[in-house]
């Protein structure tokens, strides 16, 4: 299978999913990431500039990437803060989606804007989680739309699986038993962005959903199958 997965920032995906895309890539899957934001707002020492977090941001998901074992990583380079679902963004996931042709592609549940425990979802995430939605049914599978995509051969493209991130609501679990470990120092490499009191969070948020079905540690979706 082919796999993509569309996130927000650099590190969405490895906190959400990277689990899960250690395990399909040792099982010989080809796996790749679309990040659609720089990243270029997430820090608060004084001394950062943008401009110097755009680059350590890029570097931290390429070493990321390579510690997963990763096919391709794709930046669209949107500012962080700044991502609206338009006919834009859509065409641009759309022209990857066309390119790599993936079985499953894997986003951001876009209808999460909150929750009860005091948790409000990033706009960028809702954002690239609805734009890539969008591209998956129907943009990427209608011939007639897009159509300047065609005559570059990009073909249209049925994707038969959608994830859908979800700590909460997911009913497709994922065991990463063997590959949290993994899923730990994909994260490390996001040193701007994560320190170690980060890591048990993430261990017992995988404990947490591993019950769901009996393992150990896992990672939960939304699945949506396409016939």
């Amino acid at each position: 299978m082919r796999i993509l997965g569309v996130g927000a920032h650099p590190d969405d995906l490895d906190f959400g999913a990277s689990g899960s895309f250690a395990r399909w890539v040792r099982e010989g899957h080809e796996c790749y990431y679309l990040i659609c934001t720089d990243g270029r707002k997430g820090s608060d020492d004084p001394k950062m500039t943008e401009e110097k977090l755009v680059k350590i941001r890029k570097a931290e998901q390429m070493a990321a990437g390579k510690v997963l074992g990763l096919k391709g990583i794709y930046f669209l380079g949107h500012h962080d803060t700044e991502l609206v679902a338009d006919l834009r963004l859509k065409k641009e996931i759309v022209r990857y989606i066309r390119k790599i042709k993936p079985d499953r592609v894997v986003t951001m549940d876009p209808t999460v804007v909150y929750n009860a425990r005091g948790f409000v979802n990033h706009t960028d995430h809702r954002a690239a989680g609805l734009a890539a939605v969008d591209a998956v049914y129907p943009l990427a599978r209608d011939r007639l739309t897009f159509r300047e995509l065609e005559k570059e051969g990009l073909e249209p493209h049925k994707t038969k699986e959608l994830y859908l991130i979800s700590f909460d609501k997911g009913e497709e679990i994922v065991d990463i038993s063997k590959t949290l470990d993994t899923k730990i120092e994909v994260l490390k490499c996001h040193s701007s962005q994560v320190g170690p009191e980060s890591f048990g969070w993430v261990r017992q948020m995988a404990e947490i959903t591993g019950k769901k079905k009996g393992y150990r540690y896992a990672e939960g979706f939304i699945k949506l199958s396409f016939w």
